[in-house]
């Protein structure tokens, strides 16, 4: 619990800044001083089988794979539902290649894999089920000749060079190219004040937005419908983790938002 005086002293400081940015600061409060973030619970069993962790694991000869660890969870949670299908899926950042291998082993056999790296050299880890692409990720004209070359991917993974202006360029170049159900993911997102999750932060807003709260009329007021902007229509998550951010898209194009009533009592509130 945080201390009285000194939340007294930070609710007089937020009540001097305008509220969007007291929302903020006081969020940043919380997670410094909250104590229920290093409290103990139930122990728990033995982490689900990650074929992606355990191919890292094992390599310990053959091309580089560097990677952050809790990474290995993130994409099986958000990549699983793709193995054994034709997806089709970019790495950017591929470094010594090894990624590419854990990549085509995960997914299988009809997997298409693209890589993009800016080294000129990356290019000799093509193979049958691999294309690589030497560019720059922050130009955008490098991305309008890599679309009219690469069908729609399902998956994009940016690993590159970790910079604001390139992840930002990258985002917007590829999101459209993401095939409706697909998943974009970005690493290595670090820092506090980080420009790029400060970027995510204003896409995240827009998905609450609500337009014109309607009570259906065809149905006895017993359902609020919201009409939904484009962006909410297509993208049906955003979701944050440690150095971490991944956007998954909607199947297909959510038009409204619905709220429906069931049962029919609502007292105290409602007659």
């Amino acid at each position: 619990m945080m201390h009285r005086g000194r939340a007294g002293r930070l609710g007089a400081r937020l009540a001097k800044l305008p509220r969007l940015l007291r929302s903020n600061v006081a969020g940043r409060e919380l997670t410094r001083h909250a104590r229920w973030a290093l409290q103990g619970g139930a122990q728990q069993g033995a982490a689900p089988s990650n074929r992606l962790r355990t191919f890292f694991s094992e390599r310990r000869e053959g091309r580089g794979i560097w990677k952050w660890s809790h990474y290995f969870e993130i994409y099986d949670r958000h990549f699983n539902r793709f193995r054994g299908r034709e997806v089709h899926l970019l790495e950017i950042g591929i470094f010594s290649g090894g990624s590419l291998e854990m990549w085509a082993d995960y997914f299988g056999p009809a997997a298409r894999i693209y890589g993009v790296d800016i080294e000129g050299a990356c290019k000799s880890y093509e193979s049958p089920s691999v294309k690589v692409f030497i560019g720059d990720q922050a130009d955008r004209g490098f991305w309008q000749a890599f679309r009219r070359e690469v069908p729609t991917l399902d998956i994009v993974i940016d690993d590159g060079g970790h910079r604001f202006d390139q992840q930002m360029v990258t985002l917007e170049e590829l999101l459209p190219h993401v095939r409706p159900g697909g998943v974009y993911l970005c690493e290595d997102i670090h820092g506090e004040h980080n420009q790029f999750a400060a970027y995510l932060h204003g896409m995240a807003d827009m998905l609450n937005v609500c337009q014109e709260l309607v009570a259906n009329p065809g149905d006895n007021e017993r359902r609020l419908v919201n009409p939904t902007t484009p962006f909410q229509a297509a993208i049906g998550s955003i979701s944050l983790y440690p150095f971490a951010a991944v956007i998954e898209k909607n199947a297909s194009p959510i038009l409204e938002l619905v709220a429906p009533k069931h049962g029919s009592r609502w007292e105290p509130f409602l007659e």
